[in-house]
């Protein structure tokens, strides 16, 4: 029996193909449109409509059962944005309360700056209001445990946290590459989201430089670790099916020194029950690589890029190669093996952006009254662990937590 499940291993690992038969993500949605909610579109609200309320905007306009009836922001030029993405019929609202107060919004996506989600998602509760929030789903700890507990008062209401890549193909199959142990024990993550660029935006008026470029100030933001270092760190729970023990990191602000709060670079290193350990890390002055996460297992190793994925085999036998012709000197290693681009199937065309399967699943949980993959309670759960990085970066201490 074991040597048989070392050769179907071993012909996995070389084909590249995950065929696992008859395996299944429990509660992740196969969903490819979403049906008619009591026979009608969504009616979608959104606030915030800068680059990324404006791009969910973009994207609702090609989906069937969702449509965007109103629009907030309280920048003229981004609220112009929105509704160019928005239905014909769209209303809009320099106040996000008076969105909360139309009666045809059934739903609101929130997309503005960290600060406001917490404040904005409980009064879209309060108002009876399905709500999907973009990640980090609250600006502190504090905030995080009150906002579940809200939620929760509210067992009506569809409460969604924007990390897409729960829904998305590519990273399910691998979630289950891990769990059916194709890639041998997995105690290593390393994780990356590295740009060349000073990640600002351009500001015509300098008065409105910080509503512009809220990510660079601390007062709006938690940085890179919240806005980018964020989804990682939700991958990792999901992973792992676990939250972290502790965590230490370091950053700075070393390169783009023009006046920002936030640090263009940041590292963290989590430990996970179990001895799993993961880095994770976010810089801005150089892009090698790019967007990566990488698990490494002790027969294989998985890289996920933006939209594939790749598969490295560990060769197990010794290996000696000549280092010094003079002395003779040997190295001894364990080769790694060629790269196989990993076959992930009919399970979701990848070219396709992961907002999509998150938003139609946003449809299809308030149409059956199921709770999303990405809710409240995984959302603090990633929420603590960012904001404890932020903090572990800032003290120069180990930060530790129970949840």
């Amino acid at each position: 029996m074991k040597s048989d499940l070392n050769m179907n291993r071993r012909a996995f690992l070389l084909n590249g193909a995950v065929t696992l038969a008859g395996a299944s993500m429990s509660g992740v949605p196969q969903i490819l449109q979403a049906a008619p909610l009591r026979g009608k579109k969504l009616a979608v609200g959104i606030i915030g409509t800068g680059n990324r309320g404006a791009g969910i905007a973009n994207i609702i306009r090609r989906l069937d059962g969702l449509e965007v009836v109103a629009c907030s922001d309280v920048l003229p030029k981004n609220l112009e944005k929105g509704l160019a993405h928005a239905g014909s019929k769209a209303v809009a609202y320099s106040d996000y309360r008076k969105l909360l107060e139309d009666k045809r919004v059934e739903a609101v996506v929130i997309a503005t700056p960290l600060h406001e989600h917490y404040r904005m998602a409980v009064d879209a509760i309060d108002a009876g209001k399905h709500v999907y929030v973009e990640k980090t789903m609250t600006y502190d700890i504090d905030q995080a445990v009150s906002l579940e507990k809200k939620v929760m008062e509210h067992p009506g209401l569809v409460f969604q946290v924007g990390y897409q890549y729960r829904y998305y193909g590519l990273y399910r199959r691998v979630k289950e590459m891990i769990d059916a142990g194709w890639l041998g024990d997995v105690i290593q993550y390393e994780c990356q989201y590295h740009r060349n660029s000073n990640w600002r935006n351009p500001v015509t008026d300098p008065s409105l430089e910080r509503q512009v470029n809220w990510k660079m100030y601390n007062e709006y933001s938690g940085g890179l670790m919240s806005e980018l270092c964020s989804h990682q760190i939700d991958v990792l729970h999901w992973f792992t099916g676990s939250s972290p023990l502790f965590v230490s990191g370091m950053g700075g602000i070393d390169y783009w020194k023009d006046g920002r709060e936030t640090w263009d670079n940041v590292r963290a290193l989590f430990e996970f029950p179990g001895g799993v350990k993961a880095n994770v890390s976010s810089i801005l002055s150089n892009a090698y690589k790019g967007y990566s996460l990488r698990v490494l297992g002790s027969n294989a190793t998985v890289e996920i890029q933006q939209n594939k994925a790749y598969l490295y085999p560990e060769e197990k036998e010794r290996k000696l190669g000549v280092v010094d012709g003079v002395t003779g000197a040997t190295l001894q290693s364990w080769g790694q093996g060629e790269p196989v681009l990993v076959n992930f199937g009919d399970i979701h065309d990848v070219s396709t952006d992961p907002t999509v399967f998150s938003l139609l699943d946003f449809v299809a949980c308030i149409r059956d009254g199921k709770k999303p993959f990405s809710d409240v309670v995984t959302g603090k759960h990633s929420a603590i662990a960012v904001h404890k990085a932020n903090q572990a970066i800032a003290s120069r201490t180990v930060q530790s937590w129970k949840l």
